[in-house]
């Protein structure tokens, strides 16, 4: 099986501009590519995982990775799947959240002997010379065009600022530098960057004459449509200060049945021949198998084996009863919603993540589904003491500490 039949086993492929020559070049390993990521946050995160997956899986074929940091672009943010305009950072803290990317993206690519490289498009866009780039760059593309796509229409209904609507040229430009100065002759992205990666494949043609390619993978969602990696409390994050491991292997042992095949052949390095076995008996017990391969081989992929053993030995003292709280994601709840040390449990489940609202709260308990330090909570207007840790259980899977800051 070649490495190009496997992506499109796994569900990985989306749009491919030139399918042959793509398949071509990355299954004889003389792929050059990069992926962008721009550090709008101090840790990357699980939207950013797949594609880290991809870049590994290539590169264990022999591709070269080039793992573009926009330092430059995220000073403008991208319109795509936005209905507001991104709040502007200052150089310092894209600074840091650039290093931040670098340290995290070693744990999954070989940046060693020029296996990979990692560059920062501040490095070219925070000195270009607005009027060459207007007649190098801006010649080439159609304002009609640009606005046919989906990315600049969702933000048109709202208001989509001058600033935005560079983006796609900003990110095009990079696709033409890389391409001059590293040999680059490749883009992967996300779905919803088709159309900012088609602007880069053309200017490229168009200025050079030379072929480059652009290829999206899947967006992996979850059975309702949404994006994974979200959570009642936000992303899901791969710095484990941020997202212990113990979180991290949770969220995906708590993956919903239909969704565990999709994120097994997705992101997990399994053999894809063991998952399409695998799915071939997907009942009962199957299910809850399947589940804690998923999150323990993705969370050995972020944090290592021994975090994972230990997360998953965590996992299974809790459901057993035998277990301590150690590992436990925990909540801090602030003295100033405490009255004489208590707190109510809705709003207690509301800070803790395990409920986003009061009304789901209240239907959690009513329906018996929370418990403090074992005692099942049935009363909406129960209070919970917290001079001392408590425990909360949401469900029979879901386990959280809550103790007073």
């Amino acid at each position: 099986m070649t490495l190009f039949e496997e992506l499109q086993r796994r569900g990985l492929l989306a749009q491919l501009t030139d399918e042959k020559e793509i398949r071509d070049l990355i299954n004889a390993g003389k792929a050059t590519f990069y992926i962008g990521f721009d550090p709008t946050a101090d840790s990357l995160h699980v939207g950013h995982f797949m594609a880290l997956c991809l870049m590994k899986r290539l590169q264990m074929a022999g591709n070269k990775p080039i793992a573009l940091i926009g330092g430059g672009t995220a000073m403008i943010g991208d319109p795509s799947g936005k209905t507001d305009m991104r709040k502007m950072m200052t150089k310092e803290t894209i600074a840091h959240n650039v290093e931040c990317f670098k340290k995290q993206m070693s744990k999954f690519i070989d940046f060693s002997d020029g296996k990979a490289m990692v560059v920062n498009n501040a490095d070219w866009l925070l000195d270009l010379n607005y009027v060459e780039v207007l007649r190098e760059v801006g010649a080439h593309f159609s304002v009609n065009k640009m606005l046919t796509f989906e990315c600049y229409k969702q933000r048109m209904e709202r208001g989509l600022t001058f600033l935005e609507f560079n983006y796609m040229i900003m990110q095009s430009y990079d696709f033409y530098k890389l391409y001059t100065d590293y040999g680059c002759n490749m883009q992967f992205g996300g779905d919803d960057q088709w159309a900012n990666m088609l602007g880069g494949t053309e200017l490229i043609r168009k200025k050079l004459s030379k072929d480059a390619y652009a290829m999206t993978i899947t967006l992996l969602l979850n059975s309702e449509g949404k994006k994974m990696g979200k959570t009642e409390k936000g992303a899901v994050w791969l710095d484990p200060e941020k997202t212990s491991p113990y979180e991290f292997f949770q969220y995906w042992r708590n993956v919903a049945d239909d969704d565990v095949i999709k994120c097994l052949k997705m992101l997990t390095f399994v053999p894809i021949e063991e998952i399409e076995e695998m799915e071939q008996h997907m009942e009962g017990a199957e299910f809850n198998k399947a589940k804690e391969l998923l999150a323990y081989e993705l969370t050995k992929l972020v944090h290592g084996e021994e975090e994972a053993n230990k997360a998953r030995e965590t996992s299974h003292n809790l459901f057993s009863g035998k277990g301590n709280s150690e590992d436990m994601p925990l909540t801090e709840i602030s003295a100033d919603d405490l009255e004489n040390d208590e707190i109510g449990i809705l709003t207690l489940l509301v800070k803790t993540g395990l409920a986003a609202s009061n009304g789901e709260g209240r239907r959690l308990v009513q329906q018996g589904g929370v418990s403090v330090n074992d005692e099942k909570i049935t009363d909406p207007k129960a209070m919970i003491n917290l001079s001392e840790e408590v425990i909360i259980k949401k469900g029979k899977k879901v386990f959280h500490k809550a103790v007073k800051a």
